[in-house]
């Protein structure tokens, strides 16, 4: 190796910090998660994947030169990892982006500088490659670098046009290095392009100059861009001279790791080297899709998570480890990304409790499914069957939790293939009852109506102002825009200013009225599009409104008071779940509405009833201290240093809001709050539950509607001691005693009718019928249940030992029938069990039991008598008479 040596972490600085001094903007990595307007995609996959409205020209960037490393997630080849060098899971994609700015003149010497200069990689061994007819990027490979014509390789859409999905896309130029005759397939004319190991892509420079509709249909975007993508561990492959992925310093540390915890190393045998690959990819993409807010689950991101964990978690079993350990290895994901990603270290408890969750969860499922997979492999393998059916690897996954792929790599090894298109069909269909299921809730996004890029964002007021002056900017009514609406319409106003708050964070949107000399809109609802204009909906109540007009707007101030109280209470809420059940408890959605609030957290095993009561009580101390609430604007850097709390999956700009309450609550947060916690009132737990695995919810009230149910309980309380003729402090001393004498009554009747169903018992069995020396009698009385049938049938068996008997009793249109039998009759072979099946039977009914007393039921009520009526004759077959 002649270029010099450079670790993984110190690539990424050289290249973000070369590209800084090319009049780039550096930002941090978008999210995992992809901003909530695109719905192309399940995880970020690429470096331009956040940024498509700047490709696109809907949205202004910060600068129209960035440059980034982002993280990625790709599950396409998930079958491949592990058995190849080149297949991850996550993945880093270093990117500069030029919208409109630079195009190939610059992008094309950009690279080669970086790749020659700053890397020093060897000029001699970097082969350039371009789109089939693209001339321009021949000319400045050949002319303005100085790449001989022969070294510059062309080549069709399948190589060189980049696409992922809908988007922007176009033709691309990539550069190859090539790693030595060692690394290759040693054929003839070996060179560019072919699938060995030899020439590797370590550049592309995409010159993203078309929008793909997701259809495969084309159209010219109105600015030319440049988004280039190099992934990082490949480039750190080559700077390294290792040979895959997995051998890269900050990954091999991971591994080194895992083969710590379990005793497994590299070079044993290949099945060993497969799954030591597998758990170190899957667990580092845990870690980072964790920290930016997916929780396992059984659909969407939160499937793909539960799918790596449980793979890696498999792939621990083929290594002999049968416990939770996965969670053993956060710290070194963490210790060797952190650098790049301080916020890893920051959620490091979550993440740990997170995985060692769903391992032991795992653990409990394989337990339960592998019983259930081995019965059907038997089956299939017992009909002389290849394939494991759709239907059984469905059921393993919907009711076992299996992931498809697991039952897959279970079924190879033992020599048998999968119905993947029988499963996925099963599947389809459950999608399908799902979107059907959650179109009841309808779409929160504004459709239909664009307002153009020139109109401004709405100017949001409401933190200071209850009322306020504005400028109506456009009206929408019906779906289309409007000059004028008029009174009876149902219509939107967008304002250049307001003090209404639009409906965001979890707390639901102001309501009031917005009027001018001509006319009065009754607002609603507010909604915030990704323009930012605030849209004001509601009903026109008087006369005319129209575009250009002056209105005043002016909220339902006791609506807001009430919405402050209930958003300043969620912040103690939190700060006090972090104190009584642990740090790893994060906020995963929340609703704020008039004194109510709703606070959905994760948190991995029940709450107990003293926790929240505790809970309740320091809530209500934080209010009753009397807090200052302080809010200012920070930088994002400043505020989180400062130790302010962020939400996950939420997006914060370069500036943020940060609201305090003394020294107990430190948020980031865009609500509005009240200026003093005591103004909050009475804290009140309404409820408590799981809604999901791994997170809670809790609702409460404050406020005025905490007063209300107080007040309400309170007057329950009085009526409830008028009706016990006795005073409120003594209700509970009187419920009790009456509670007792009830109690007494109750069974001083129940044994005097049970005396009386005996005298009863007695009289039956004094008729009953003497079939070959054993007494044989049926009684039917409605309206008994099934215990006052069982007292009866207890007496008559343990009173005589040659008794057989058959009581029934009507309830509700159905029929309960009891068989006992004494001893002698068992003795001689008649026994209940059998004996109550046959009754039963004649009435459409099943039933069974033991030899002695056996119970069971029928539906066909005509047919009560002919059952009661085959009793005789089931006894004689029984005796043989």
């Amino acid at each position: 190796m002649s270029h010099p040596y450079h670790g993984l972490n110190e690539l990424r600085e050289m290249f973000l910090s070369y590209f800084e001094s090319k009049g780039h903007l550096r930002l941090p990595s978008f999210s995992l998660i992809p901003p909530a307007n695109d719905k192309s995609l399940l995880l970020i996959n690429s470096g331009m994947a956040p940024m498509k409205t700047w490709f696109t020209g809907e949205e202004e960037p910060p600068r129209h030169r960035v440059c980034t490393c982002q993280k990625c997630i790709r599950t396409g080849d998930i079958e491949n990892i592990g058995k190849t060098d080149r297949h991850g899971t996550y993945f880093e994609m270093l990117g500069n982006f030029s919208f409109g700015d630079y195009f190939k003149k610059e992008a094309i010497p950009f690279c080669w500088e970086f790749l020659t200069k700053v890397v020093g990689l060897e000029e001699d061994r970097l082969y350039p490659s371009i789109y089939l007819d693209d001339d321009e990027a021949f000319e400045i490979w050949n002319k303005d670098i100085g790449i001989p014509a022969e070294r510059i390789f062309r080549f069709g859409k399948e190589d060189n046009f980049w696409e992922h999905g809908s988007g922007p896309c176009g033709p691309c130029s990539e550069v190859y290095y090539d790693r030595g005759p060692e690394h290759g397939c040693g054929k003839p004319g070996c060179t560019v392009g072919c699938d060995c190991d030899r020439y590797i892509e370590v550049w592309n420079n995409v010159f993203s100059q078309f929008d793909n509709d997701g259809q495969g249909n084309y159209s010219e975007l109105k600015q030319k861009n440049i988004d280039t993508g190099m992934g990082l561990e490949r480039l750190a492959c080559v700077c390294q001279n290792v040979n895959s992925l997995f051998d890269v310093d900050t990954v091999m540390n991971i591994t080194n790791k895992v083969s710590e915890i379990t005793g497994a190393h590299y070079g044993e045998s290949h099945a060993k080297d497969v799954s030591l690959r597998v758990i170190t990819d899957h667990i580092r993409s845990a870690v980072f899709m964790i920290c930016d807010g997916v929780l396992p689950s059984n659909e969407g991101r939160g499937y793909v998570l539960r799918r790596l964990l449980r793979r890696a978690a498999r792939h621990g079993k083929l290594l002999g480890i049968n416990h939770a350990f996965l969670y053993e290895v956060v710290d070194t994901v963490i210790h060797e990304n952190e650098c790049a990603y301080p916020d890893l270290r920051e959620k490091q408890a979550y993440i740990t409790k997170v995985i060692r969750t769903e391992e032991e969860n795992f653990a409990r499922t394989i337990d339960g499914g592998m019983k259930i997979y081995d019965e059907m492999l038997a089956a299939h393998k017992a009909a002389g069957e290849t394939v494991f059916s759709g239907a059984d690897a469905f059921k393993l996954y919907d009711t076992y939790g299996f992931p498809v792929d697991l039952t897959v790599e279970m079924a190879q090894e033992a020599g048998m293939s999968v119905d993947r298109d029988g499963f996925d069909k099963m599947m389809e269909e459950q999608r399908v009852r799902a979107r059907k299921a959650r179109e009841a809730l309808g779409d929160l996004g504004w459709a239909g109506i664009e307002f153009g890029k020139e109109m401004p964002a709405t100017t949001f007021l409401g933190y200071d102002h209850d009322e306020a002056q504005g400028k109506v900017l456009a009206i929408v009514a019906e779906g289309e825009l409007r000059d004028e609406v008029a009174a009876g319409a149902e219509a939107t106003l967008v304002l250049d200013q307001t003090p209404f708050y639009a409906e965001m964070g979890g707390q639901v949107a102001d309501h009031g009225v917005i009027r001018c000399d001509g006319g009065v809109l009754e607002v609603k609802d507010v909604q915030k599009n990704k323009g930012g204009k605030f849209l004001h909906s509601g009903l026109v109540t008087e006369g005319v409104l129209k575009v250009g007009d002056t209105v005043t707007a002016t909220i339902d101030t006791e609506r807001r008071k009430a919405i402050r109280r209930a958003h300043s209470a969620t912040h103690l809420l939190d700060a006090v779940l972090k104190k009584v059940l642990g740090d790893h408890v994060h906020q995963a959605g929340s609703l704020v509405e008039p004194d109510r609030l709703r606070f959905d957290f994760t948190h991995f095993e029940a709450i107990t009833p003293e926790q929240l009561t505790e809970i309740d009580r320091l809530v209500n101390d934080a209010i009753l201290e009397g807090y200052s609430v302080v809010t200012e604007e920070l930088p994002i850097d400043e505020a989180k240093a400062k130790g302010a709390v962020a939400v996950f999956g939420e997006k914060y700009g370069e500036t943020v809001r940060v609201v305090e309450m003394g020294d107990f609550s430190m948020e980031l947060c865009g609500g509005t709050h009240l200026d003093n916690t005591a103004k909050a009132g009475t804290f009140r737990v309404k409820s408590e539950g799981s809604i999901a695995s791994g997170v809670r919810r809790i609702e409460a009230t404050v406020g005025k509607l905490s007063l209300e149910v107080m007040n309400h309980n309170q007057e329950l309380l009085f009526r409830a001691a008028q009706v016990f003729k006795t005073s409120p402090g003594e209700l509970a001393a009187k419920a009790e005693q009456q509670a007792a004498e009830l109690k007494s009554t109750r069974q001083a009747l129940e044994k005097f009718k049970a005396e009386a169903s005996l005298g009863e018992a007695r009289q039956f069995l004094t008729a009953a019928k003497d079939v070959g020396g054993l007494k044989v009698l049926t009684v039917h009385r409605d309206g008994m249940d099934a215990g006052a049938l069982r007292q009866m049938g207890d007496f008559l068996r343990d009173k005589e030992a040659g008794v057989v008997a058959v009581l029934s009793s009507v309830n509700g249109g159905k029929i309960t029938f009891l068989a006992v039998c004494g001893k002698e009759a068992v003795a001689r072979g008649v026994k209940a069990g059998d004996l109550v099946k046959t009754v039963c039977a004649v009435c459409g009914g099943k039933g069974g039991g033991k030899p002695d007393s056996a119970m069971g039921g029928g539906s066909d009520l005509l047919k009560l008598d002919d059952a009661l009526a085959v009793v005789d004759d089931f006894v004689a077959e029984k005796l043989g008479i």
